[in-house]
């Protein structure tokens, strides 16, 4: 039988480990998929680290996937061998209701199919997917620099046309890293009035190239009281790692604006009676299913839409997923294989 390759994590917290496996077939449902790259995000601790019950060991992690159809179960629908696959952080649906197609991807409360977390994901050269959680990758896309539009790239571009504003109106970018780097991309070519916050100026150059028409720089100063001059923003895409930083930026909400948190810092306080007075929230969205991928996937196509990465070969796993979780990386990781 043909092998794959696979650098999977053998218990919580060891190190990543490299093993041969008999290449799977694929279920009734499934497809076979050859990976060509996967991102290394984040959300990758939570497996790594153990932080989830329920996680069976060893594992492979990896949810921003990007490959070829080798192989398609019998009663798979719109998939044949040879069409590019991508596969993010959502495992796939039962099928039997609407919620996850609304993009309510725990709303059963079931997490036993999320890619690389409760089954085996692409830091390998093979996977199988269940062909609701596949999304279709345009031929023509780059693969490295489209691995991270499946988790990143989703969850920027989503809370972004999920946050309430309209052409024109003032959308702030919180934080200039892994995904605030997309989603200043995504948010100019979504016709908002983009800025840019971060701590210091030595990203200002870089996120007005990318799209920013203005720039905050949080240490100068009271960040909320900045953008209440600018007339208070319609959405803030709080993508920082600091509750601190959070609490600091909300109060530049103008009136019925949405602060979309994506960055994931735990509880921080909240003026309610301010949120009141202004008819403001504060709102969580996480990622999205695969129609989402492809409509991130599509738009990025279309209007030039990228990841900056730093690549590492495949078998290097362990050293990629130190460098992103050290916070040094600019801005993604990502694996690609031979």
């Amino acid at each position: 039988m043909s092998k794959m390759i696979a650098m999977q994590v053998p218990r919580p917290g060891a190190p990543f480990e490299r093993v041969e496996r008999d290449i799977p077939a694929p279920g009734p449902t499934e497809l076979l998929i050859r990976i060509h790259a996967c991102g290394v995000c984040h959300s990758d601790v939570l497996t790594v680290a153990g932080h989830l019950p329920g996680i069976a060991y060893p594992r492979v992690p990896g949810h921003e996937v990007i490959g070829t159809v080798e192989a398609v179960g019998e009663q798979v629908k719109g998939w044949t061998a040879g069409d590019r696959a991508g596969v993010g952080w959502f495992g796939g649906s039962c099928g039997y209701c609407t919620r996850c197609r609304r993009g309510d991807q725990f709303a059963c409360l079931n997490i036993s199919a999320v890619t690389g977390v409760t089954r085996d994901g692409g830091y390998a050269t093979h996977m199988v997917a269940d062909q609701s959680a596949a999304a279709h990758v345009p031929a023509d896309l780059d693969e490295i620099e489209s691995a991270p539009l499946l988790c990143a790239g989703i969850t920027t571009f989503n809370a972004l046309r999920n946050c309430g504003a309209g052409p024109g109106e003032l959308v702030a970018i919180h934080g200039v890293g892994g995904l605030g780097h997309l989603g200043i991309q995504f948010a100019r070519r979504l016709g908002f009035r983009t800025v840019a916050v971060n701590r210091g100026r030595d990203k200002e150059a870089l996120a007005r190239s990318l799209g920013a028409h203005d720039y905050i720089d949080s240490e100068e100063g009271d960040v909320a009281e900045a953008l209440q001059k600018r007339g208070g923003a319609k959405a803030i895409i709080a993508t920082v790692t600091s509750a601190d930083a959070m609490q600091a930026i909300v109060g530049g909400l103008g009136p019925n604006g949405t602060m979309m948190v994506i960055g994931a810092v735990g509880a921080f306080p909240v003026d309610t009676l301010a949120l009141l007075g202004k008819r403001a929230a504060v709102k969580g969205w996480y990622s999205g299913v695969a129609a989402d991928s492809e409509d991130a996937l599509a738009f990025s196509k279309l209007n030039d839409v990228a990841s900056m990465n730093e690549i590492y070969p495949f078998e290097e796993a362990q050293a990629a997923y130190d460098r992103m979780i050290s916070g040094k990386a600019r801005f993604r990781v990502v694996l690609k294989m031979d």
